[in-house]
């Protein structure tokens, strides 16, 4: 493997160490899930069919600007779709995509609303994630999913495509788990409340902006 900058090496530690974290709490399972990262000459992003809980830092893949693979695995499928997030997006260094069990259930019994998943039913949930739209079914790697979520990327953290599970992104990958580990959290406690719970009412919305920053 040709020599890496401390940065890239660092980069790809946290991928792996994210993806270890995930995997053994159940976030995904299998070889299911991708994690990518934005670098200064291209992308790394797991290599297609890869656990992500037994990831090797050598062997995540790299493209370079242009999408062509330069070095380790082969890249995940969807690759495509996470560029196109991260060109939409300058903010955005870090994309985690997953097949998280209560976030695939919501889209199997149904979410919400199409423009937002979940109801705000939690501050933290307001505060770390935000509006999350649902991106109707298509296949795995189908092009038409990259182009209809590029549209997204500038507009939120993240979105729920139906029966595949949560993409989002954030500064970087930690951050962008932590904020897919805040929304799996939130399905899993809309799913098994039963009445279904309210939304927090506008004024606590309005609080969280005015305190914290909140987008919502």
């Amino acid at each position: 493997m040709a020599t890496i900058s401390a940065r890239e090496s660092s980069i790809r530690e946290e991928i792996c160490i994210i993806g270890q974290s995930l995997y053994e709490r159940r976030y995904t399972v299998g070889s299911a899930g991708n994690i990518s990262a934005r670098l200064h000459d291209g992308w790394l992003i797991t290599p297609t069919d890869a656990c992500l809980g037994r990831l090797d830092p050598n062997d995540i893949a790299k493209a370079d600007l242009q999408g062509n693979h330069i070095s380790g695995g082969r890249p995940s499928k969807t690759l495509a779709l996470h560029r196109r997030i991260y060109e939409n997006n300058k903010e955005a260094n870090g994309v985690v995509h997953t097949h998280s069990t209560h976030l695939v259930a919501l889209t199997l019994a149904g979410v919400w609303r199409n423009d937002d998943i979940l109801p705000p039913i939690t501050p933290y949930y307001v505060m770390k994630v935000g509006h999350v739209p649902l991106v109707r079914y298509r296949r795995p790697g189908d092009p038409a999913v990259a182009e209809e979520v590029a549209t997204l990327a500038s507009k939120v953290r993240g979105v729920l495509l139906e029966r595949l599970g949560p993409v989002v992104w954030e500064k970087s990958v930690s951050q962008a788990s932590y904020a897919l580990e805040e929304l799996e959290e939130t399905a899993k406690l809309y799913l098994s409340t039963w009445p279904r719970p309210e939304p927090l009412p506008e004024s606590a919305i309005d609080e969280l902006r005015k305190t914290f920053g909140a987008r919502w």
